[in-house]
């Protein structure tokens, strides 16, 4: 059967979370059958769609289009408006106020004349890269507004750091108002999201303090890789009436590798250093190597499902070490110099670091350090003063707990910087391209398993 693909995301949250009395489901994106967001009341086995926003009205093509005319054109790259807006200040309020309407009796709505979302580019049209070919989502007339967009190859200036705060901060209201326009539709206090805009971790961690919803739960792969799940669930739950339910508690349900395939491949490196037969000698070793200064890669387990590393297929340092955040962009990563990086944090420690006591297990929320810690962890505190959680616990990734543990005993400092094992590519798989990507950076250890690469 089909299943609708705003209801699909809602189901891929609410099936997969520890709720089972009334709960608010909302899932905002882009667009998904013609729709681009949808509230439904949720309880025991049954999701109830309550209301539907409709196109041309978009919070996902807003950011788009505004992401592209930053000059961040390709597929994908509205996170970077995010981590870009903190350098910028609101100068653009008045028009991004007039681009998305708030107002007691609608969601939201975009102005006419400035998004162009039907002409977005062919669906499934690829270049020679293989990346999707976006459309230009904006029309001449917000270049009239704002001069002319930024080219990809130009450098970034205040401008662009000024529209990616107004951006952000204007998407963040709209998604607080939502929210408590839901919460007087569904009046309780667990609520699940999906959709690609519920991947914005700022305003996540917004909506826990400016919103009645004190609990939430949201999947790792809360875009679009996502519905395949939650059409499934719903099937399983809606249409087929089975109550048993599943609680997605870890994101480690991609591939892993035999030790033979690791040991292979680590003696073709000709960097294999070290083995370690059990898991106390292995973290204490790759906490020394943290706290010593190295850039530590740290491959371990079943790959990650979703966008973000969480332990498995990481790259680690020591986040206490002020030069480390431009180390790992210029020599590691090779990205964008304001792009920032996350702190991977003990559950019971995150009170004693962060200002909001979340747990974020898959790295949803955007949370302001504690003030004390901010100049002491430079290397994981933006601009802002804020990273992006992800809270650890020894369930659902007991090695990765006692590394960050072990780093704790060692320097007082129970927090490591973490970043997806990559550089410019997708999320590294299989052992050879762990390898591969420790070959070609400026990497410095490479945990294979219970193998120790070294340069």
């Amino acid at each position: 059967m089909n299943v609708e693909h705003h209801l699909a995301h809602i189901a891929s949250a609410y099936y997969l979370s520890p709720f089972e009395s009334l709960t608010a489901g909302f899932s905002y994106d882009a667009s998904g059958d013609f729709t681009s967001a949808m509230a439904a009341k949720c309880e025991g086995n049954r999701i109830e769609i309550i209301d539907r926003v409709n196109l041309p009205h978009s919070l996902g093509f807003f950011y788009t289009a505004l992401c592209q005319f930053i000059g961040f054109d390709h597929f994908g790259e509205e996170y970077k408006v995010m981590g870009l807006a903190p350098y910028g200040n609101d100068v653009y309020r008045d028009l991004m106020r007039q681009l998305v309407t708030l107002d007691r009796n609608n969601w939201y709505q975009l102005a006419e004349g400035y998004f162009g979302m039907h002409e977005g580019g062919e669906s499934g049209a690829i270049d020679h890269e293989n990346r999707i070919i976006m459309g230009r989502l904006y029309k001449e007339s917000l270049i009239k507004k704002l001069g002319k967009p930024r080219l990809r190859t130009n450098p970034l200036t205040q401008r662009e750091m000024d529209i990616a705060c107004s951006t952000q901060l204007r998407f963040e209201a709209a998604a607080v108002h939502c929210l408590n326009k839901l919460y007087k539709l569904i009046p309780t206090e667990q609520l699940v999201m999906a959709g690609g805009c519920a991947l914005n971790g700022v305003a996540n961690a917004r909506i826990l303090r400016d919103t009645p919803f004190s609990k939430t739960y949201l999947q790792p792969a809360a875009s679009d890789d996502g519905t395949c799940l939650g059409a499934a669930y719903y099937c399983w739950h809606q249409i087929l009436g089975n109550k048993k339910r599943f609680q997605m508690k870890h994101a480690f349900w991609g591939p892993e590798y035999s030790e033979s395939i690791m040991r292979s491949t680590a003696e073709k490196s000709g960097f294999l250093n070290n083995e370690f037969n059990n898991s106390n000698d292995l973290v204490d070793d790759a906490a020394n190597e943290i706290a010593d200064g190295n850039v530590v890669g740290w491959y371990q387990g079943r790959s990650e499902w979703g966008p973000r590393a969480l332990g498995n297929r990481s790259i680690l340092a020591n986040p206490a070490i002020p030069l480390m955040k431009d180390t790992i962009n210029r020599k590691i990563k090779r990205r964008e110099s304001f792009r920032p990086f996350a702190p991977s944090v003990m559950r019971e420690r995150i009170p004693k670091y962060f200002e909001q006591n979340i747990a974020s297990p898959f790295m949803m929320h955007v949370v302001k350090l504690n003030k004390k810690w901010r100049e002491k962890l430079p290397a994981i505190t933006h601009v802002d003063g804020t990273g992006r959680l992800q809270s650890v616990d020894k369930e659902s990734n007991p090695l990765y707990y006692d590394l960050i543990d072990a780093f704790f005993k060692k320097t007082g400092i129970g927090v490591v910087l973490n970043t997806s094992f990559n550089e410019n590519e997708p999320i590294v798989d299989n052992p050879e391209q762990a390898v591969k990507c420790f070959k070609r950076t400026e990497m410095d250890v490479l945990f294979l398993g219970g193998l120790k690469l070294k340069k």
